[in-house]
């Protein structure tokens, strides 16, 4: 990466920063502000990492970022697929597949997300179930996936492997919202071709779940599109939802979003999940 190429890749990312407002992005301003559009500080946050990294990427200091480090910046900054590639060509990295999310989420669906942060648990995955984005009200829902790292980033990983998500759903339901998740998998895997990630994932489901096995074995091919869904959550207890999915025709991402069904009192325990789950979080991030 040449100090040219690093100067132009700070230069696009400060213009596109100072352009943003907290609002943007689902922040809430500060009294006093100094800093047209968002702070560095404000944008290594949403990306999780730290200011200091993120201010020498903008000041062309120090090693070539990541691919995933690049996605990160630009979910936080909210780039539309042509702005992301523009980003990694000034970066010397390879510029993602339209339908591979690599830590980036598109800039449509982060926006619908933002949206619905007050009152509906949603989140944005890849058509691997691969979690990229989550709001707040989500992370409170079925915890933090974005911190993950690897395979357990991928909703149908943790779905076959992860007891603490066993944990959350109505037993009753398990095998059907299974077949579920398999049936959609197998769609993405027939669309892709089996490529790199899709034979990855396939291996290790197979390798570490015979339950992934048998499934995989009826050769159901479906669409997740609305599906009710029963969580027990351990802090507001039963949660009667309706889990819709709604596709992104630029990037092939969803966005997975949870209403409460009307006349279950769902609603209710909802408002108490977000005051609670915002206090663990807030906990959370003191601890670090």
């Amino acid at each position: 990466m040449s100090e040219q190429s690093k100067d132009a890749l700070g230069e696009f990312l400060r213009h596109r920063r100072e352009l943003l407002q907290p609002a943007d992005v689902g922040l809430v301003a500060g009294a006093r502000r100094r800093t047209p559009g968002l702070r560095r500080d404000e944008v290594a946050l949403l990306a999780a990492i730290s200011t200091d990294y993120y201010e020498r990427i903008e000041q062309g200091r120090g090693p070539r970022p990541s691919p995933e480090v690049l996605g990160a910046v630009c979910r936080a900054l909210r780039f539309t697929l042509d702005e992301r590639d523009h980003v990694h060509r000034l970066a010397g990295q390879p510029v993602p597949a339209r339908h591979r999310a690599v830590g980036y989420a598109d800039a449509g669906l982060m926006c619908v997300l933002d949206a619905l942060a007050p009152t509906v648990p949603a989140m944005v995955t890849d058509d691997l179930s691969v979690v990229v984005a989550q709001n707040p009200l989500n992370r409170a829902l079925l915890g933090s996936m974005t911190d993950a790292r690897g395979l357990d980033r991928a909703f149908v990983w943790r779905w076959f492997t992860d007891p603490a998500i066993a944990a959350l759903y109505a037993p009753e339901q398990r095998e059907q919202l299974g077949r579920e998740h398999v049936a959609d998998l197998r769609v993405t895997s027939g669309q892709r071709g089996e490529d790199d990630d899709v034979r990855a994932l396939l291996a290790a489901l197979h390798r570490e779940s015979a339950e992934f096995q048998e499934i995989w074995a009826r050769q159901e091919v479906a669409l997740r599109r609305s599906t009710r869904k029963v969580l027990l959550h351990p802090r507001v207890g039963r949660l009667d939802l309706e889990c819709d999915v709604v596709v992104s025709p630029p990037s092939g991402q969803r966005l997975v979003l949870f209403r409460p069904q009307p006349g279950t009192g769902t609603g209710e325990r909802l408002d108490l999940l977000r005051v609670v789950g915002v206090q663990d979080l807030e906990a959370v991030s003191a601890a670090e």
